[in-house]
């Protein structure tokens, strides 16, 4: 599985999907991702597997028939990949053998082992990292690369005991609309593994509530000559709202369990600026709080630029998936079970953000998330270790086995 973990993974990083946050209109927001997605069913098919549904609007299912009779469950990775560096052009380097030392990227930029320990671990082993210029698409082409092995093993091996199993493969993950418009009918688990998390061993089964925010203010324009007592700049107002976003209270100096707002893109003229400020919290009464901050300051933005207008409109991007996976305890045995039995060592995290899973657990399926062994994401110093990937896939088998032994 090692071999072909790693030759999935090269090949699926070389695909352009980065996802567009700012492409409304098209299902999904970037076509590349269907392209991958046709790529993917064209696989399965190879493997044997028939009952494939390719939804138009960006979601592949396989259904793997169960051998033995016991609940159906699914696991859950994304095709597309993040925009906060470029995500398109990936140019993976495999590192057969670590020494151990600091990597130098092709641009200059190097990844250090000062500001990377988890380097030290695989000392010896396969990496694969980017070349200084891009992301990688650990996230979450590992996950998919990790799915697609799992998949193809247990296709080819009929005697093998599971359940019946639905590998789903989703697009605009990323934007946070990756389940917009996911048909909940097209599945039958009852369980779900999103396999979309970073280091070895991390589990996650708690995220934060996320909300958007976006703010647009609205000046009054005048020619510059003669603006005394008159003009009013959109882009003033715009600035003061940014700046009284308390800074404590931001990404960059948060951690834990501790929420933000992070003002994420401002754009605009004197006359009318939009503004979109994430806003996250592990707890959805303080949520609420920050939002509640969001509009008071956008009601204050007015009184202090008098004839100046703000406009408020929230949208909830996701909730905490604990509040559905605490309902089903059996979702996290089968995790810790499956790690025992296969001697794999296992902490539980916290996500500070969000996957499918959390909309996924909204749907009322519970989600949690395991590793890859990705790190550094959405970064020019992402990498990716190949024996972590190999072990996650060995979990993912780990917990089909468990639900194969589960009653109907």
């Amino acid at each position: 599985m090692k071999e072909q973990l790693v030759k999935r993974f090269l090949r699926y990083v070389g695909f352009d999907t980065m996802s567009d946050p700012h492409n409304t209109k098209s299902r999904p927001s970037t076509a590349n991702q269907m392209e991958l997605l046709r790529v993917l069913q064209q696989e399965l098919v190879q493997m044997g597997i028939s009952d494939l549904t390719l939804d138009p609007n960006g979601y592949l299912i396989a259904r793997l028939p169960a051998t033995v009779e016991a609940p159906p469950i699914g696991f859950m990775a994304h095709v597309d990949v993040a925009d906060d560096v470029m995500g398109n052009g990936v140019k993976p380097r495999l590192i057969e053998q670590y020494d151990g030392q600091d990597i130098v990227l092709a641009n200059g930029l190097v990844l250090s082992t000062k500001e990377n320990q988890e380097l030290i671990a695989y000392k010896g082993e396969q990496l694969v990292v980017t070349d200084g210029t891009t992301l990688l698409g650990g996230d979450d082409k590992a996950g998919v690369a990790i799915l697609m092995s799992v998949a193809a093993k247990l296709a080819s091996d009929p005697s093998a005991k599971h359940p019946e199993v639905e590998f789903i493969f989703t697009t605009d993950e990323e934007t946070g609309r990756g389940m917009d418009a996911f048909d909940i009918s097209l599945i039958r688990s009852t369980v779900c593994y999103t396999v979309d998390g970073g280091s070895r061993g991390s589990v996650e089964a708690e995220c934060f509530n996320a909300a958007t925010a976006t703010v647009d203010f609205y000046g009054i324009p005048y020619h510059l000559g003669a603006a005394r007592g008159r003009m009013v700049s959109s882009l003033a107002m715009a600035s003061w709202f940014i700046s009284a976003l308390p800074r404590s209270e931001s990404p960059e100096a948060t951690d834990g369990r501790y929420g933000y707002y992070h003002a994420e893109e401002i754009s605009g003229t004197s006359a009318h600026t939009h503004v979109v400020v994430y806003l996250r919290d592990f707890d959805k009464q303080q949520l609420q709080r920050r939002i509640d901050v969001i509009k008071g300051l956008a009601s204050t933005a007015e009184q202090l630029f008098v004839g100046g207008k703000a406009t408020v409109d929230v949208q909830v991007v996701y909730e905490n998936m604990y509040e559905t996976i605490k309902k089903n305890p059996k979702v996290m045995d089968a995790v810790w079970q499956a790690a025992q039995e296969l001697d794999i060592k296992l902490h539980q995290d916290i996500i500070r953000g969000g996957t499918d899973g959390a909309r996924l657990a909204q749907m009322g399926i519970a989600a949690p998330n395991l590793y890859t062994g990705s790190h550094n994401l959405h970064s020019v110093y992402e990498w990716t270790a190949v024996s972590a990937m190999e072990e996650s896939a060995r979990l993912v088998e780990g917990i089909i086995a468990y639900w194969a032994k589960e009653q109907p």
